[in-house]
């Protein structure tokens, strides 16, 4: 289906290319990547801090570690200044005793008197059998947190390798890739990092060099992938120079060619790369695309190695630069998966051919849709890569949803029992109320999903249905030319027969061309839940409350000729609806769409509707009179309980132009508000039976008088009344005492106060209300 003018045909997804044929594809263009990324200098291979995985056995990127509040214990531990008395020494608060084994500094802040002695002078690590590590001053450490001394383990922390690269210490590292120690830890070779804690805290109080333990929260780094508290550890890994991709991605967003949707995610783009770090690509897992590096048999992996597209090509450049009888192999690990996704909008068009039918086709695209949780892990990627390989940013928007939570507003998790499985919604409430309830939520903004939601929209599904029920039902047959003659011989696109129509028809018309305007213009805006939320209230709240309704006073009571102008409006109306509505409710509107008469196109390719057509905006106003007018009818008819099927009487009184509108449309009015046709009567001065009647005021020149008669037995409603006002008043009388009671103000708590006031005042307006109906019966009493 033809959409508003962002949404094209050619932002489709491309036919679906076979696997066989996509996978050779996709390799192809990964090494391209990788071969053309180093060959620019932008990848190299070193060893550095990485967040490693132990039981996954990977290094993970600083995007898949996420860092949580944990209870644990600091730990203050002596180190023995060497040379000096037993009362000398520097005690070190840590979280991570373990880590000790890797210390080759202690460093205090030189402002710090506390310890300025010690400065240049060796501390004695505990249980490494007298390991000295010289004591340090420097700016970095806090001399307000803590014990003012810290331990530099630039093996397992971030900030102490940053800081041990800058001074030039060295980096000694503890643990082994699957989290023990190692033979530097000595004795504790080969324990687990958690028991190895354990063990040295135990040793260290053994010792007399543990001082104290206690409770403290920390923000502890986990994998995203399994959940495991993630190691900080210095590893051989590939990465990949980022700032300079930076850079292009941040322009294109100040230069307009990138619209992210919406726009606060901007900030946190251009934050993040602002702030970008260096992209540790390598993985130990066997998942991904194998990297294109292969190392001579013999030689230093990281002085010797071939870049290459394939390991034909490896083996010739390597036999071109060592001889002829060189082996080569492979490099064992695997690309980060998000480095393959980074070239998704292309990679499967066929790049590096760019001559691709696919490529000049659909590239770039003009928008992407994805969860606002992966704008730095996939989206800003993307946009690196596009950029440096096609010289074009991939997309023009992009637009980013919400996620899913429960009703409560919680993260879905199958330990909060929580989980809400689209399947058994579907089947539950079915798949267009699960689109729509999704697809109403605010771009960027989580979406409270709850049963209840799910069932309203489930209702507005079904509400659709019974309306196109309606409408077919009452429709001529396909057959009947004469009648779809007098149908199609109304043209609504047209102001003139816009004009020319009666009150209603021109009302529910012009109100839908106000709304697919609105509606085109919030699509290209990407507001989609104000186009959902304005489809929603005019078909329920105008279309199928009123119009519908309205309508039946021409379908069932008037010639063949009259109930054309309805059936063309409802037709109308309701395709156009189908139309507008198709994007968030797919499968319903195409199922009713297709059961109405003489369609030969499925609704997904019918054209979109035309904006700008005309509309009556008098017409708009004199219906909401009309309604106002209705509405006040039916609220007085609720008052004083007649019954739904009763039919009343009323005189209607207002100023001649009003008059002469709202009196041609009595059989609607009548048949809105159950009054009694023949007893409706139009007049610009009150009925002589005034000071017998209900008086309404619908709007400002628009009432209306019911007489009593019709509506109640006014000595019954006398006595009902009587026996009300008689129990609110005791009700009230017991409020206030309880109220006024002195233990109650002094004991009771203050929410019960204030809801036992609250109680008085509504009970004092009900008083207040039930007094001035009887009042009115009474004097109507008096004068009958």
């Amino acid at each position: 289906m033809a959409a508003p003018s962002r949404i094209r045909s050619r932002d489709l997804a491309p036919h679906v290319i076979g696997v066989e044929s996509t996978l050779p594809l996709m390799s192809r263009a990964v090494t391209e990547a990788f071969v053309r990324l180093h060959e620019k200098g932008l990848i190299y291979q070193g060893s550095y801090m990485v967040n490693w995985s132990p039981n996954l056995q990977t290094a993970v990127s600083d995007l898949e570690v996420e860092y949580s509040e944990e209870p644990g214990f600091l730990y203050y531990i002596k180190y023995r200044v060497a040379g000096g008395s037993r009362s000398d020494f520097l005690t070190i608060a840590t979280t991570r005793p373990e880590t000790l084994f890797g210390d080759v500094a202690i460093a205090v802040n030189p402002t710090d008197a506390r310890y300025s002695k010690y400065i240049g002078m060796n501390a004695i690590v505990p249980l490494t059998l007298g390991r000295h590590v010289p004591i340090i001053a420097h700016k970095y450490v806090d001399k307000d947190f803590g014990t003012g001394v810290l331990k530099i383990s630039p093996g397992h922390d971030h900030n102490d390798y940053l800081l041990a690269r800058k001074l030039g210490l060295p980096i000694l590292n503890v643990m082994n890739k699957d989290g023990t120690l190692n033979e530097v830890a000595g004795l504790y070779r080969g324990l687990d990092r958690f028991e190895a804690r354990k063990k040295v805290w135990a040793d260290l109080k053994e010792t007399k060099l543990a001082v104290k333990k206690e409770p403290h929260t920390s923000r502890v780094p986990r994998s995203q992938r399994g959940g495991e508290i993630i190691e900080p550890l210095v590893s051989k890994q590939w990465f990949i120079t980022m700032e300079p991709l930076a850079e292009k991605a941040l322009d294109a967003v100040k230069k307009g060619e990138l619209t992210i949707i919406p726009e606060r995610f901007e900030k946190i783009y251009d934050h993040w790369l602002s702030n970008i770090k260096d992209w540790c690509i390598s993985r130990q897992l066997w998942w991904g695309h194998r990297i294109p590096v292969w190392y001579i048999m013999g030689r230093d992996c990281e002085e010797d190695f071939i870049v290459a597209k394939n390991s034909d090509e490896a083996l010739e450049k390597a036999r071109y630069q060592y001889g002829k009888d060189v082996e080569i192999y492979q490099d064992p690990d695997v690309l980060d998966t998000w480095f393959s996704s980074a070239l998704w909008p292309f990679s499967t068009l066929g790049w590096p051919d760019e001559s691709a039918a696919d490529f000049s086709q659909y590239y770039p695209a003009t928008v992407l849709e994805t969860g606002h949780d992966i704008l730095f892990f996939w989206v800003a990627r993307m946009v690196m890569m596009g950029i440096e390989f096609t010289g074009r940013v991939p997309f023009k928007y992009v637009y980013l949803h919400g996620l899913i939570r429960d009703a409560q507003g919680r993260k879905m998790s199958k330990s909060l029992g929580n989980v809400i499985d689209p399947i058994d919604t579907i089947k539950e409430f079915g798949t267009d109320a699960l689109r729509f309830s999704i697809a109403l939520g605010t771009p960027g903004q989580d979406l409270n999903l709850s049963t209840e939601r799910l069932a309203a929209n489930k209702a507005f599904t079904n509400k659709l249905w019974n309306a196109g029920k309606f409408i077919l039902q009452n429709l001529p047959g396909q057959d009947d030319s004469s009648s779809w003659d007098g149908i199609y011989s109304y043209k609504f696109d047209i102001q003139d027969t816009l004009l020319t129509l009666p009150l209603p028809e021109s009302w529910v018309i012009s109100k839908l061309h106000l709304l697919i305007d609105d509606v085109t213009t919030s699509y290209d805006k990407f507001f989609f839940g104000d186009c959902g939320r304005g489809i929603y209230d005019f078909f329920w709240g105008d279309f199928a409350d009123w119009y519908i309704e309205a309508s039946k006073s021409r379908l069932y009571s008037g010639g063949k000729s009259v109930a054309f102008v309805s059936q063309a409006a409802l037709l109308y109306v309701f395709e156009n609806i189908l139309k507008i509505l198709h994007p968030f409710m797919p499968f319903v509107t195409e199922e009713l769409w297709q059961a109405l008469p003489h369609r030969t196109d499925a609704l997904i390719i019918t054209s979109w509707p035309k904006t700008g057509l005309p509309r009556d905006v008098s017409s708009i106003k004199k219906f909401e009179n009309l309604q106002a007018l209705t509405r006040s009818i039916r609220n007085a008819r609720a008052e004083y309980s007649v019954e739904p099927a009763k039919r009343i009487s009323a005189s209607v009184v207002a100023s001649p132009d009003v008059v002469h509108y709202i009196s041609r449309e009595k059989e609607v009015l009548s048949l809105l508000s159950r009054l009694e046709l023949q007893n409706v009567s139009f007049t610009d001065s009150p009925p002589g039976d005034a000071n017998q009647s209900v008086h309404i005021v619908a709007s400002e020149g628009l009432e209306a008088y019911l007489p009593l008669a019709d509506m109640v037995d006014i000595s019954a409603e006398l006595q009902r009344l009587s026996k009300r006002l008689s129990k609110l008043q005791t009700e009230y009388d017991g409020l206030m005492a309880r109220l006024n009671s002195p233990n109650f103000k002094e004991r009771a708590p203050e929410k019960i106060v204030r809801e036992v006031q609250e109680k008085i005042s509504e009970t004092e307006e009900r008083i207040n209300l039930t007094r001035n109906q009887l009042s009115f019966l009474q004097s109507r009493e008096l004068v009958k």
